[in-house]
């Protein structure tokens, strides 16, 4: 792990009897984004405040660029750079104030804080906000600009960690894929990224590695392609379920493909399988369907929230066995 600008062993936080990080082990290598998913409340912005010194752990060890974030916290904030999951207090200030202020704060010049808010205005499109004032109570600009200056006052100068703590939140779809590339940017720049979010989707164009939390324990980690099973050719059916109907996969009749793993969420079901078997999926699904037995259906690449529901048991029901 030499090298490593974020090395977490073994950490463990409690709350009185409830057990917020469990023993929770992860790597964030220079030049590498870490997704950190989980569901609400399994211990994401637990883990960010220990790693920050906002909270002490009970057991276990942090290390940033080298530092003890436990023995000494104030050397191991200084090598990063945080965007918090609340939004900045940024009232009374112009975007544009707030990210240079970020930038003068890490040590850059005034002219080079100016043109690191040129090129982040460009890439996340925010010129017209710029030199808008924040005021209090959420006036004067959106909660979606207030997050995308947040995101700029971390990205603002060249850190040796970045932890961004659900930096979409409030976004705009348009944006939010502006902001997702620039995430991308700091990490081919040399910056580690742990980039913290619930949006299991998005987040996978972008990381090298995911560590999924679930209940305060890592339940999964690896990347992308490792935790997608196979290969990159299996592929998702999608069965989108009448309110209240019934489940096709449920019933007396077998499934007539075969698939490697099913999970139930919400009137979802998720079936993945390979590539070969496309022809009979789309056939059945339509089948489905053409007899009233489901709304819709949908076969596309298989992706990590297959994975990411079957892990946190999101689903009501899940099936890991091959199925033939």
């Amino acid at each position: 792990m030499g090298g490593a600008v974020l090395e977490i062993e073994d950490l463990s936080r409690k709350f009185g009897s409830v057990v917020a990080n469990d023993r929770i082990s992860l790597t964030v290598r220079p030049g590498e984004v870490v997704g950190l998913l989980g569901h609400n409340g399994a211990g994401k912005t637990t883990l960010v405040s220990q790693v920050v010194g906002l909270l002490r752990p009970d057991s276990g060890s942090i290390r940033v660029a080298g530092a003890d974030a436990i023995a000494d916290p104030a050397t191991a904030r200084r090598c990063v750079a945080l965007q918090a999951q609340a939004q900045a207090p940024i009232d009374g200030l112009t975007p544009r104030a707030a990210i240079e202020i970020a930038g003068r704060l890490r040590g850059m010049s005034p002219a080079e804080a100016r043109a690191a808010v040129a090129v982040l205005a460009d890439e996340l499109d925010i010129h017209e906000w710029l030199d808008r004032r924040a005021m209090p109570n959420g006036g004067g600009l959106s909660g979606g600009v207030r997050r995308l200056t947040a995101f700029a006052m971390a990205a603002v100068a060249p850190v040796p960690l970045v932890i961004l703590d659900e930096p979409t939140n409030d976004v705009d779809a348009a944006r939010r894929r502006r902001l997702w590339d620039t995430v991308r940017r700091l990490g081919d720049e040399g910056a580690g990224v742990l980039l913290v979010t619930h949006n299991v989707v998005e987040a996978e164009r972008v990381v090298d590695e995911l560590v999924v939390l679930d209940h305060g324990k890592v339940v999964v980690a690896g990347s992308p392609a490792q935790l997608r099973g196979t290969g990159d050719q299996d592929l998702r059916l999608e069965l989108s379920l009448h309110p209240g109907g019934d489940d096709p996969t449920e019933s007396a009749a077998p499934v007539p493909i075969p698939y490697t793993r099913r999970v139930r969420a919400g009137r979802r079901v998720l079936l993945t399988l390979g590539a070969d078997g496309a022809e009979a999926a789309v056939g059945w699904a339509g089948s489905l369907r053409a007899n009233g037995l489901i709304e819709g259906y949908a076969l596309v690449p298989s992706s990590i929230e297959d994975v990411y529901l079957a892990a946190t048991g999101a689903a009501a029901t899940q099936e890991e066995a091959t199925h033939v």
